[in-house]
């Protein structure tokens, strides 16, 4: 379906498919996307399955020949050959059925996390404020892991006991009916009670999951942060606040297991009931001489085929409903509906031009930031933003990116609303550099591609000269394939904003901002870095957000907001012979009562 034209200006891009917020309609959805291997898994399982419960008839007729004495000698070859060859058979299949189910479960597996995270970086950053980065990570992992075990449950421990049931009433209804009848009441009546059992016990796992990935998170977090940890002698206290929180994991924990394990005792009991009757049932018809000595022996085997088969379906299902619980604890927090919609249309150009239509915006359950604002920005102009803490500068470049969506109003860039264009498309016509520069822990020179993936390695080098980096990385030990380390610990806060630069160089966009993009340097690094600058905001629309207003004298527009409010607007010279607002915060700061940093 193509989406519709914005003024020529878009194309069409394929449609995304929402995840399914629910656990069993999740695992079918991943189910529906390899039917044949699924399918053919299941026919191989089953096939297996239904030989080992042959093999039992099989040794049925076996003792039943042997039985019969020397006379029918002869006659024992026969069910000798067919009961080896149903176990060769039954062998071939398992393994058959471990190979490609290994290959469907983990292929499966990837698609779950790796549509989990695609779906996960759909949300606004206000999602990433209010959750753990190390928590919605470990639940990314933690819900693959579930799914496969669930997959591999149902292929190998779920699936087996049903068939051998299956098997055995049909065997057992040749043997005598009314055992078939008898076996068919009894495991209905276990599998409802623990059924019943398992599903009452699913708070006590959800619960677990839950508390599970908050520890993982506060983990996370406390690791991330060693570095303050250290600095307020942290650590003891920082041990024992973990410790409580582990503590509550464990009490969690412990209260799931032993559920666990009431599930198995009332399941033995039950199956050992079974058991004994079935093989005393059995050894009183021989008595009565109405059933063979085979019977009796498949009888006994399938009673007892059934006994362990049971126990591990009865685990499994109990074990499933566990991981179903964290599923769904997973998918209420990651799969929740994108507060922003990502329409397919591309916008494919953009010369720069910005503007903001009687905007309303507030952050949840906090005061109003933007209401009623207007603001037109040319394309190709250099405006600056100054004011205090508070006064919405931060908020007003992050809706230019639409990292959230105003409630009133509309931005629009070159005529076109950004709600009506795909998120990735309107984010690839503007190159950020923001205050603290973060990278991935790779080399130098993937960090610096990553504004735009197909550059070659000598655009890259170009990008790093223009960012005045290119001298300290050639002086690392493995110059541009130096790893960086986490978030580019290895390297200074100067450094690492050298490289956003670089980045922003090579990814070349109509739109540029600045988030205090000199605010890491030293001052000799701040003159070549302006220099760089100026370079690269030439031809481009760019906003820049600074506290320094001295490196924003030769822009060509200053606006200077207060509590949401344009208060001043005009080129810096305009600005400073009226005597307001700019001009005070530039007498403050030339005179030295605050800290332009």
């Amino acid at each position: 379906m193509n989406a519709p034209a914005l003024g020529g200006s878009v194309l069409a891009t394929p449609h995304t498919l929402p995840l399914p917020n629910k656990p069993v309609a999740f695992l079918w959805h991943y189910v529906r996307e390899r039917p044949w291997h699924f399918g053919t898994l299941l026919l191989l399982v089953t096939g297996a399955a239904g030989c080992a419960v042959a093999v039992q008839y099989g040794m049925k007729l076996l003792v039943d020949a042997m039985a019969e004495g020397e006379r029918a000698a002869a006659n024992v070859w026969l069910p000798l050959w067919l009961f080896l060859g149903l176990i060769v058979t039954e062998n071939i299949l398992w393994r058959l059925g471990g190979w490609l189910g290994c290959r469907t479960v983990v292929a499966s597996v990837v698609d779950i996390r790796v549509d989990l995270f695609r779906h996960l970086t759909g949300h606004p950053m206000r999602y990433f404020n209010e959750h753990f980065a190390g928590s919605l990570g470990n639940r990314i992992s933690a819900l693959g892991a579930a799914a496969g075990g669930i997959y591999g449950s149902l292929a190998w421990k779920i699936v087996p006991p049903v068939i051998d049931f299956l098997g055995a009433v049909i065997l057992l209804y040749f043997v005598d009916w009314r055992m078939a009848v008898a076996l068919v009441l009894f495991v209905f009546i276990v599998a409802v009670l623990i059924t019943a059992f398992g599903i009452r016990g699913r708070a006590k796992h959800q619960r677990f999951a839950a508390q599970a990935a908050r520890v993982g998170g506060e983990l996370v977090d406390a690791v991330s942060n060693v570095w303050t940890i250290k600095a307020f002698s942290a650590r003891e206290r920082e041990s024992e606040r973990l410790a409580h929180e582990i503590g509550f994991e464990a009490k969690a924990q412990r209260r799931s297991w032993m559920y666990l394990e009431k599930a198995r005792v009332l399941h033995d009991i039950c199956l050992s009931l079974m058991a004994g009757g079935m093989l005393i049932w059995a050894i009183n018809l021989w008595i009565a001489g109405t059933i063979t000595a085979g019977d009796v022996v498949l009888v006994s085997a399938l009673t007892f085929r059934i006994l362990h088969g049971s126990r591990d379906l009865a685990l499994a299902l109990v074990d499933t409903v566990q991981q179903i619980g964290a599923i769904d604890d997973t998918l209420k927090i990651i799969v929740q509906p994108h507060a922003l919609d990502d329409p397919q249309a591309e916008l494919r150009q953009a010369d720069g031009e910005i503007v903001f239509e009687n905007v309303g915006y507030a952050y949840p359950d906090r005061k109003k930031v933007f209401s009623g604002f207007d603001l037109r920005i040319p394309a190709g102009q250099k405006v600056g933003v100054v004011g205090p803490s508070g006064a919405g500068k931060s908020t007003l470049i992050s809706l230019i990116q639409r990292l959230d969506d105003v409630q009133a109003g509309r931005i629009m860039i070159d005529g076109h609303d950004i709600r009506t264009v795909s998120q990735d498309s309107l984010r690839e016509k503007i190159a950020v550099v923001p205050q603290e520069t973060a990278l991935f822990n790779r080399s130098i020179r993937e960090n610096i591609r990553y504004g735009r993936p197909e550059a070659t390695d000598e655009e890259v080098v170009i990008a790093a000269r223009h960012a005045f980096c290119d001298a300290f990385i050639r002086q690392l030990p493995q110059g541009y394939d130096t790893l960086v380390g986490e978030r580019g610990v290895m390297l200074s806060g100067g450094q690492r904003q050298r490289l956003g630069i670089a980045r922003a160089f090579l990814k070349d966009a109509p739109i540029l901002i600045l988030d205090e993009a000199t605010s890491a340097l030293d001052s000799e690094s701040e003159a070549e870095i302006q220099a760089a600058l100026n370079d690269l905001v030439r031809h481009r629309t760019v906003v820049a957000v600074a506290h320094r207003l001295a490196t924003l004298s030769s822009f060509d527009r200053i606006l200077v907001m207060k509590d949401g409010r344009l208060v001043e607007d005009g080129s810096p010279r305009e600005l400073r012979s009226r005597g307001g607002e700019f001009e005070t915060l530039w007498k403050m700061q030339s005179d030295g009562f605050i800290d332009p940093r």
